[in-house]
Parts: C-alpha cells; sequence; structure tokens
C-alpha cells in the first residue's frame, strides 16, 4: 500500500517531482516512462536476483496498476458514466 508515513516520503519527494517534470517539459511518450519504470525495477531485481524478489517486484506492479485505476481512473469513469449515462 502506498500509504507511507508523510516523514517516510521526503526521502523520495524531490526525486518523483524531478522526474515528473521532466516527463512534462519533454512530452514523454509512453516508452520514456517505461524505460524509467523498468530500469528502477531490473535495479532492484538485480540487487537480488532470484524468483522471490521477481514475484515481490511483480506483485508491488499488480498493486501500482490496481491503485491507480482505483483512485484515480474509476472516479473519472464514474463522472463520465454520470454524464453520458451507463453502459
Amino acid at each position: 500500500m502506498p500509504y507511507i508515513l508523510p516523514v517516510d516520503r521526503v526521502q523520495y519527494n524531490d526525486e518523483i517531482k524531478s522526474l515528473v517534470e521532466k516527463f512534462l517539459e519533454n512530452d514523454s511518450n509512453p516508452g520514456d516512462i517505461n524505460y524509467v519504470f523498468s530500469s528502477i525495477l531490473k535495479k532492484l531485481f538485480l540487487a537480488h536476483p532470484g524468483y522471490s524478489e521477481a514475484n515481490k517486484l511483480m506483485g508491488i506492479l499488480s498493486c501500482v496498476s490496481f491503485e491507480f485505476y482505483r483512485m484515480l481512473a474509476a472516479p473519472l469513469e464514474n463522472e463520465k458514466k454520470d454524464i453520458n449515462g451507463d453502459i
């Protein structure tokens, strides 16, 4: 779950802000963003290679996807459904 304590977030916030600004300034395509995330995952995996680490990282990716949908995409879908009607 991404809801870590605010005090624990501080160590990451500057780098996250910098990456997001670069993505937006450069009008980054999905490949650019995929490259950054894949590079991070590769480095984490190679620090502790093995099935357990791969399984852990794949689980994180799944949770990130679900959380993104739950918190950002689903509310937008609900808003559009209310505006345009249900299927």
